[in-house]
Protein backbone atom coordinates (compact mmCIF):
# COMPACT_ATOMS: atom_id res chain seq x y z
CA UNK A 1 0.00 0.00 0.00
CA UNK A 2 1.31 3.36 -1.15
CA UNK A 3 1.73 5.63 1.98
CA UNK A 4 3.15 9.02 1.23
CA UNK A 5 4.62 10.91 4.10
CA UNK A 6 4.54 14.45 3.20
CA UNK A 7 7.94 16.82 4.21
CA UNK A 8 5.72 19.09 6.64
CA UNK A 9 6.88 19.45 9.79
CA UNK A 10 5.02 21.17 12.56
CA UNK A 11 7.74 22.21 15.32
CA UNK A 12 7.49 23.62 18.85
CA UNK A 13 8.17 27.43 19.23
CA UNK A 14 9.62 28.25 22.53
CA UNK A 15 8.69 32.46 21.10
CA UNK A 16 4.91 31.18 21.42
CA UNK A 17 4.28 32.76 24.94
CA UNK A 18 1.27 33.42 26.84
CA UNK A 19 0.72 36.06 29.72
CA UNK A 20 -0.89 34.31 32.74
CA UNK A 21 -1.16 35.34 35.88
CA UNK A 22 1.75 35.13 38.64
CA UNK A 23 0.53 34.46 41.96
CA UNK A 24 2.52 35.46 44.87
CA UNK A 25 -0.28 33.91 47.47
CA UNK A 26 1.10 36.36 50.16
CA UNK A 27 -0.58 39.40 50.81
CA UNK A 28 2.80 40.61 52.63
CA UNK A 29 4.64 40.16 49.65
CA UNK A 30 2.14 41.48 47.31
CA UNK A 31 1.96 44.45 49.21
CA UNK A 32 5.88 44.75 49.58
CA UNK A 33 5.75 45.08 45.74
CA UNK A 34 3.12 47.74 45.45
CA UNK A 35 4.64 49.77 48.47
CA UNK A 36 7.81 50.35 46.68
CA UNK A 37 6.06 51.16 43.46
CA UNK A 38 3.79 53.94 45.11
CA UNK A 39 7.22 54.94 46.74
CA UNK A 40 8.70 56.32 42.84
CA UNK A 41 8.78 59.51 41.75
CA UNK A 42 6.36 59.95 38.33
CA UNK A 43 9.24 59.57 36.29
CA UNK A 44 10.55 56.80 37.77
CA UNK A 45 7.17 54.53 37.26
CA UNK A 46 7.07 56.26 33.56
CA UNK A 47 10.43 54.79 32.41
CA UNK A 48 9.89 51.71 34.01
CA UNK A 49 6.56 51.13 32.65
CA UNK A 50 8.79 52.05 29.38
CA UNK A 51 11.11 49.61 29.86
CA UNK A 52 8.66 46.89 30.37
CA UNK A 53 6.62 48.08 27.38
CA UNK A 54 9.85 48.08 25.20
CA UNK A 55 10.93 44.70 26.03
CA UNK A 56 7.46 42.59 26.35
CA UNK A 57 4.76 44.81 24.35
CA UNK A 58 5.14 43.42 21.19
CA UNK A 59 4.86 39.57 22.29
CA UNK A 60 1.34 40.18 23.22
CA UNK A 61 -1.90 41.29 21.91
CA UNK A 62 -3.21 44.40 23.99
CA UNK A 63 0.03 44.11 26.53
CA UNK A 64 -0.92 47.34 28.38
CA UNK A 65 -4.93 46.12 28.81
CA UNK A 66 -3.71 42.81 29.75
CA UNK A 67 -1.08 44.30 32.77
CA UNK A 68 -3.91 46.60 33.93
CA UNK A 69 -6.48 44.46 34.45
CA UNK A 70 -4.27 42.52 36.51
CA UNK A 71 -3.98 44.85 39.26
CA UNK A 72 -7.50 44.99 39.25
CA UNK A 73 -7.45 41.54 40.35
CA UNK A 74 -4.87 42.25 42.44
CA UNK A 75 -5.66 45.48 44.06
CA UNK A 76 -8.29 43.71 46.31
CA UNK A 77 -4.82 42.77 48.54
CA UNK A 78 -3.36 46.04 48.78
CA UNK A 79 -3.78 47.40 52.41
CA UNK A 80 -2.53 51.28 51.42
CA UNK A 81 -5.14 54.00 50.42
CA UNK A 82 -3.60 55.56 47.19
CA UNK A 83 -5.08 56.90 44.09
CA UNK A 84 -3.35 55.20 41.42
CA UNK A 85 -2.53 56.39 37.80
CA UNK A 86 -2.69 54.55 34.56
CA UNK A 87 1.43 53.99 34.46
CA UNK A 88 0.98 52.91 38.25
CA UNK A 89 -1.42 50.15 37.52
CA UNK A 90 0.61 48.79 34.49
CA UNK A 91 3.44 48.77 36.36
CA UNK A 92 1.91 47.02 39.19
CA UNK A 93 0.28 44.46 37.32
CA UNK A 94 3.26 43.90 35.47
CA UNK A 95 4.65 42.83 38.97
CA UNK A 96 1.94 39.74 38.67
CA UNK A 97 2.25 38.39 34.80
CA UNK A 98 4.52 35.91 33.64
CA UNK A 99 5.38 34.41 30.38
CA UNK A 100 4.64 30.94 29.76
CA UNK A 101 5.87 29.36 26.44
CA UNK A 102 2.99 26.91 25.61
CA UNK A 103 5.47 24.77 23.31
CA UNK A 104 8.43 24.92 24.64
CA UNK A 105 8.31 20.70 25.00
CA UNK A 106 6.20 19.62 22.47
CA UNK A 107 3.72 20.56 19.87
CA UNK A 108 1.99 17.10 18.78
CA UNK A 109 -1.31 14.67 19.10
CA UNK A 110 -3.20 16.47 16.06
CA UNK A 111 -6.92 15.97 14.89
CA UNK A 112 -8.07 17.69 11.99
CA UNK A 113 -11.66 19.37 10.33
CA UNK A 114 -13.02 20.77 7.35
CA UNK A 115 -12.48 24.54 8.12
CA UNK A 116 -16.09 26.28 8.84
CA UNK A 117 -14.77 29.04 6.11
CA UNK A 118 -14.06 27.81 2.80
CA UNK A 119 -14.28 31.15 0.80
CA UNK A 120 -11.77 32.54 -1.26
CA UNK A 121 -10.29 29.36 -2.19
CA UNK A 122 -9.50 28.08 -5.99
CA UNK A 123 -11.63 25.32 -7.41
CA UNK A 124 -10.51 21.81 -6.12
CA UNK A 125 -8.94 23.23 -2.64
CA UNK A 126 -10.09 22.86 1.04
CA UNK A 127 -9.43 24.87 4.16
CA UNK A 128 -8.81 23.07 7.09
CA UNK A 129 -8.03 23.19 11.01
CA UNK A 130 -5.52 21.63 12.68
CA UNK A 131 -5.55 21.12 16.59
CA UNK A 132 -2.28 20.40 18.47
CA UNK A 133 -1.78 19.36 21.63
CA UNK A 134 1.39 22.01 22.94
CA UNK A 135 3.27 21.26 26.39
CA UNK A 136 4.98 23.80 27.90
CA UNK A 137 7.03 24.24 31.13
CA UNK A 138 6.13 21.38 33.87
CA UNK A 139 5.30 19.76 30.84
CA UNK A 140 0.95 21.00 31.07
CA UNK A 141 -0.89 20.40 27.87
CA UNK A 142 -2.87 22.96 26.32
CA UNK A 143 -5.14 22.92 23.04
CA UNK A 144 -3.93 25.69 19.86
CA UNK A 145 -5.10 25.53 16.43
CA UNK A 146 -3.07 25.92 12.99
CA UNK A 147 -5.12 26.12 9.42
CA UNK A 148 -4.02 25.21 5.87
CA UNK A 149 -5.08 24.72 2.57
CA UNK A 150 -4.96 21.33 0.65
CA UNK A 151 -5.63 21.64 -3.37
CA UNK A 152 -6.76 18.57 -5.48
CA UNK A 153 -3.79 16.50 -5.64
CA UNK A 154 -3.39 16.64 -1.98
CA UNK A 155 -0.80 18.94 -1.49
CA UNK A 156 -0.78 20.86 1.95
CA UNK A 157 0.10 24.00 2.92
CA UNK A 158 0.20 25.83 6.25
CA UNK A 159 -1.05 29.09 6.16
CA UNK A 160 0.91 31.68 8.22
CA UNK A 161 0.85 32.06 12.09
CA UNK A 162 -0.08 34.63 13.76
CA UNK A 163 2.63 35.75 16.41
CA UNK A 164 0.35 36.29 19.30
CA UNK A 165 -0.58 33.19 22.25
CA UNK A 166 -4.06 34.94 23.42
CA UNK A 167 -6.54 33.63 25.97
CA UNK A 168 -10.21 33.58 25.60
CA UNK A 169 -11.67 37.24 25.97
CA UNK A 170 -14.24 35.74 27.90
CA UNK A 171 -14.69 33.25 30.51
CA UNK A 172 -17.74 31.56 32.62
CA UNK A 173 -16.64 29.04 34.58
CA UNK A 174 -19.12 26.41 36.79
CA UNK A 175 -17.81 24.12 38.38
CA UNK A 176 -15.39 21.82 36.00
CA UNK A 177 -17.49 22.96 33.56
CA UNK A 178 -17.37 25.89 31.42
CA UNK A 179 -17.53 28.53 28.19
CA UNK A 180 -14.76 30.34 26.52
CA UNK A 181 -15.39 33.25 23.35
CA UNK A 182 -12.50 34.55 21.83
CA UNK A 183 -12.30 38.24 20.83
CA UNK A 184 -13.65 37.90 16.96
CA UNK A 185 -10.25 40.09 15.84
CA UNK A 186 -7.92 37.41 16.96
CA UNK A 187 -6.84 34.75 14.35
CA UNK A 188 -7.15 30.92 15.18
CA UNK A 189 -3.72 30.50 14.87
CA UNK A 190 -3.24 32.62 18.06
CA UNK A 191 -6.52 31.29 20.35
CA UNK A 192 -5.74 28.81 23.51
CA UNK A 193 -7.29 26.41 24.95
CA UNK A 194 -5.30 26.71 28.57
CA UNK A 195 -6.56 24.60 31.49
CA UNK A 196 -9.09 26.66 33.67
CA UNK A 197 -10.59 24.17 36.10
CA UNK A 198 -8.67 22.02 38.98
CA UNK A 199 -9.37 18.84 37.39
CA UNK A 200 -7.64 19.83 34.57
CA UNK A 201 -4.62 21.89 35.96
CA UNK A 202 -1.77 19.60 34.91
CA UNK A 203 -3.64 19.32 31.23
CA UNK A 204 -5.57 19.16 28.38
CA UNK A 205 -4.86 15.99 26.27
CA UNK A 206 -5.32 14.69 22.91
CA UNK A 207 -8.08 16.52 21.73
CA UNK A 208 -10.33 14.43 18.94
CA UNK A 209 -11.91 17.07 17.10
CA UNK A 210 -14.41 15.63 14.45
CA UNK A 211 -17.46 17.60 12.57
CA UNK A 212 -20.81 16.55 13.55
CA UNK A 213 -23.67 16.21 12.17
CA UNK A 214 -26.92 16.08 13.54
CA UNK A 215 -30.58 17.03 11.90
CA UNK A 216 -30.60 21.03 13.81
CA UNK A 217 -27.15 22.00 13.01
CA UNK A 218 -23.57 21.27 11.52
CA UNK A 219 -20.99 21.56 14.79
CA UNK A 220 -17.67 20.23 15.89
CA UNK A 221 -17.07 18.08 18.95
CA UNK A 222 -13.60 16.95 20.44
CA UNK A 223 -13.74 14.04 23.43
CA UNK A 224 -10.49 15.06 25.75
CA UNK A 225 -8.54 13.89 28.69
CA UNK A 226 -8.43 16.25 31.72
CA UNK A 227 -5.06 16.21 33.88
CA UNK A 228 -5.03 17.51 37.66
CA UNK A 229 -1.64 15.51 38.28
CA UNK A 230 -2.78 12.12 39.53
CA UNK A 231 -6.61 11.57 37.89
CA UNK A 232 -8.38 11.89 34.94
CA UNK A 233 -11.11 12.98 33.72
CA UNK A 234 -13.14 12.78 30.08
CA UNK A 235 -14.70 15.71 28.81
CA UNK A 236 -16.30 17.11 25.68
CA UNK A 237 -15.52 20.04 23.92
CA UNK A 238 -18.47 21.49 21.67
CA UNK A 239 -18.11 24.49 18.86
CA UNK A 240 -19.69 26.09 16.11
CA UNK A 241 -17.39 28.29 14.65
CA UNK A 242 -13.82 27.73 16.60
CA UNK A 243 -15.10 31.15 18.47
CA UNK A 244 -16.88 30.13 20.99
CA UNK A 245 -16.02 26.57 22.76
CA UNK A 246 -18.16 25.05 25.28
CA UNK A 247 -16.48 22.56 27.64
CA UNK A 248 -18.22 19.92 29.69
CA UNK A 249 -17.18 17.32 32.03
CA UNK A 250 -18.66 13.71 30.78
CA UNK A 251 -20.80 11.99 33.01
CA UNK A 252 -21.70 8.23 33.53
CA UNK A 253 -20.35 5.09 34.55
CA UNK A 254 -18.31 4.13 31.64
CA UNK A 255 -16.93 7.86 31.28
CA UNK A 256 -13.45 7.02 32.17
CA UNK A 257 -10.00 6.55 30.97
CA UNK A 258 -8.15 8.10 27.96
CA UNK A 259 -9.37 7.52 24.15
CA UNK A 260 -12.74 8.66 23.76
CA UNK A 261 -13.53 9.42 20.36
CA UNK A 262 -17.52 10.29 19.13
CA UNK A 263 -18.90 9.26 16.10
CA UNK A 264 -19.22 11.81 13.59
CA UNK A 265 -23.39 11.29 14.01
CA UNK A 266 -25.55 9.47 15.29
CA UNK A 267 -26.41 5.93 15.05
CA UNK A 268 -30.17 4.90 14.87
CA UNK A 269 -30.80 7.77 17.23
CA UNK A 270 -28.34 7.27 19.39
CA UNK A 271 -25.23 8.62 20.21
CA UNK A 272 -21.84 6.94 19.51
CA UNK A 273 -18.44 6.45 21.09
CA UNK A 274 -15.55 4.97 20.99
CA UNK A 275 -14.07 3.96 24.40
CA UNK A 276 -11.10 2.18 26.30
CA UNK A 277 -12.28 1.19 29.68
CA UNK A 278 -9.32 -0.87 30.79
CA UNK A 279 -6.23 0.45 28.69
CA UNK A 280 -6.11 -2.52 26.79
CA UNK A 281 -8.85 -2.83 24.45
CA UNK A 282 -11.46 -0.61 22.20
CA UNK A 283 -15.16 -0.54 23.13
CA UNK A 284 -17.99 1.41 21.87
CA UNK A 285 -20.70 3.24 23.55
CA UNK A 286 -24.22 4.48 22.42
CA UNK A 287 -26.07 7.02 24.61
CA UNK A 288 -29.31 9.22 24.14
CA UNK A 289 -27.16 12.09 26.19
CA UNK A 290 -23.99 13.48 24.60
CA UNK A 291 -22.68 13.94 28.18
CA UNK A 292 -23.69 10.66 29.91
CA UNK A 293 -22.21 7.34 29.35
CA UNK A 294 -22.93 4.20 31.08
CA UNK A 295 -22.84 1.21 29.13
CA UNK A 296 -20.18 -0.44 26.35
CA UNK A 297 -19.44 -3.33 24.48
CA UNK A 298 -16.19 -4.84 23.83
CA UNK A 299 -15.16 -3.62 19.66
CA UNK A 300 -12.14 -4.81 19.15
CA UNK A 301 -9.08 -6.03 21.27
CA UNK A 302 -4.88 -6.54 20.39
CA UNK A 303 -4.02 -9.07 18.13
CA UNK A 304 -1.22 -9.08 16.75
CA UNK A 305 2.54 -8.76 17.72
CA UNK A 306 2.49 -4.73 16.90
CA UNK A 307 -0.37 -4.04 19.22
CA UNK A 308 -0.13 -6.44 21.60
CA UNK A 309 0.23 -4.43 25.11
CA UNK A 310 -2.93 -2.49 24.19
CA UNK A 311 -4.61 -0.47 21.39
CA UNK A 312 -6.97 2.62 21.63
CA UNK A 313 -8.42 4.96 18.51
CA UNK A 314 -6.32 7.80 16.82
CA UNK A 315 -9.69 10.12 16.35
CA UNK A 316 -12.98 9.77 15.56
CA UNK A 317 -14.53 7.28 13.09
CA UNK A 318 -14.66 7.89 9.46
CA UNK A 319 -17.93 7.59 7.36
CA UNK A 320 -17.27 6.08 4.54
CA UNK A 321 -19.29 3.97 1.90
CA UNK A 322 -17.96 0.68 2.58
CA UNK A 323 -18.18 1.42 6.54
CA UNK A 324 -16.48 3.30 9.92
CA UNK A 325 -12.99 3.88 8.68
CA UNK A 326 -11.83 3.58 12.39
CA UNK A 327 -7.84 4.70 12.74
CA UNK A 328 -6.33 3.05 15.86
CA UNK A 329 -2.90 2.59 17.41
CA UNK A 330 -1.46 -0.39 18.90
CA UNK A 331 1.61 -0.68 21.42
CA UNK A 332 4.00 -3.81 20.73
CA UNK A 333 7.56 -4.57 22.34
CA UNK A 334 9.02 -2.01 23.63
CA UNK A 335 6.80 0.68 24.27
CA UNK A 336 6.63 0.93 20.33
CA UNK A 337 3.23 2.80 18.74
CA UNK A 338 2.37 2.06 15.49
CA UNK A 339 -0.81 3.17 13.72
CA UNK A 340 -3.44 1.18 12.09
CA UNK A 341 -6.96 1.05 10.96
CA UNK A 342 -10.13 -1.38 10.90
CA UNK A 343 -13.32 -0.96 9.06
CA UNK A 344 -16.90 -1.17 11.21
CA UNK A 345 -20.33 -2.56 9.68
CA UNK A 346 -21.59 1.08 8.83
CA UNK A 347 -25.04 -0.03 10.29
CA UNK A 348 -24.26 -1.45 12.93
CA UNK A 349 -20.70 -0.42 14.11
CA UNK A 350 -20.27 -2.82 17.09
CA UNK A 351 -19.34 -5.20 14.46
CA UNK A 352 -15.44 -5.21 13.11
CA UNK A 353 -15.89 -6.12 9.20
CA UNK A 354 -12.36 -5.75 8.15
CA UNK A 355 -8.66 -5.02 9.61
CA UNK A 356 -5.41 -4.55 9.02
CA UNK A 357 -2.79 -7.23 10.18
CA UNK A 358 0.37 -4.98 9.64
CA UNK A 359 0.45 -1.32 10.88
CA UNK A 360 -0.70 1.35 8.82
CA UNK A 361 2.13 3.74 9.65
CA UNK A 362 5.07 3.44 12.26
CA UNK A 363 8.08 5.16 13.10
CA UNK A 364 11.21 5.30 10.34
CA UNK A 365 14.46 5.89 11.80
CA UNK A 366 14.12 10.09 11.04
CA UNK A 367 10.95 10.01 13.41
CA UNK A 368 11.95 7.24 16.37
CA UNK A 369 13.90 9.67 18.27
CA UNK A 370 12.24 12.18 20.01
CA UNK A 371 10.33 12.90 23.61
CA UNK A 372 8.97 10.20 23.67
CA UNK A 373 10.86 7.60 21.31
CA UNK A 374 9.31 5.11 19.23
CA UNK A 375 5.96 6.44 18.49
CA UNK A 376 3.54 8.00 15.85
CA UNK A 377 0.39 9.09 16.92
CA UNK A 378 -2.74 11.19 15.65
CA UNK A 379 -5.68 12.20 17.00
CA UNK A 380 -8.00 11.93 13.49
CA UNK A 381 -7.97 11.96 9.95
CA UNK A 382 -10.01 13.67 7.02
CA UNK A 383 -10.52 12.14 3.42
CA UNK A 384 -10.42 14.36 0.40
CA UNK A 385 -10.61 13.34 -3.08
CA UNK A 386 -10.33 10.04 -2.49
CA UNK A 387 -6.86 10.04 0.10
CA UNK A 388 -7.19 9.82 3.60
CA UNK A 389 -5.25 12.79 5.39
CA UNK A 390 -3.60 11.76 8.27
CA UNK A 391 -1.74 14.28 10.57
CA UNK A 392 0.64 12.28 13.12
CA UNK A 393 2.24 12.92 16.15
CA UNK A 394 6.52 12.25 15.56
CA UNK A 395 7.62 10.67 19.40
CA UNK A 396 5.60 13.28 20.81
CA UNK A 397 7.38 15.97 20.03
CA UNK A 398 6.37 17.44 16.12
CA UNK A 399 3.77 16.77 13.99
CA UNK A 400 4.01 15.63 10.12
CA UNK A 401 1.42 14.20 7.26
CA UNK A 402 1.10 11.42 5.83
CA UNK A 403 -1.58 10.81 2.72
CA UNK A 404 -2.98 7.19 1.90
CA UNK A 405 -5.31 6.25 -0.98
CA UNK A 406 -8.50 5.21 0.43
CA UNK A 407 -9.49 2.35 -2.07
CA UNK A 408 -5.80 0.45 -1.43
CA UNK A 409 -6.43 0.94 2.20
CA UNK A 410 -10.63 -0.21 1.76
CA UNK A 411 -9.07 -3.35 -0.51
CA UNK A 412 -6.67 -4.11 2.11
CA UNK A 413 -9.01 -3.86 5.24
CA UNK A 414 -11.36 -6.18 3.66
CA UNK A 415 -8.98 -8.44 2.61
CA UNK A 416 -9.53 -12.31 3.73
Amino acid sequence: MLIKRKNIFIKPDQKRVLLLPFKLNNKKRINRIVKYVFDLSGQEIESTVEKVIKEFGDRHRDFIKKCSARYDEIKKFIEMDKKVNDNSKILIGSYFLKEYSVESAALFNPSIVWHPDQSGLDAGKRRFILSLRAAGEGHISSIVFRTGIIDSDCNITLEEQNKYVTAPGKVSVNGADYTVIFDADTDISERIIFPLTPDESNGIEDARFAGFTSANENSYCAAYTAYDGNNITSKLIQTNDFTKFKVRTLIGSESKNKGMALFPKKINDKYAMLSRQDNENLYVMYSENIYSWNSKKLLHNPEFSWEMVQIGSCGSPIETEEGWLVIIHGVGPLRKYAISAILLDPEDPTKVIGKLKQPLLEPNDEEREGYVPNVVYSCGGIIHNSKLILPYAVSDYTTSFAVIDMKELLNELIKK
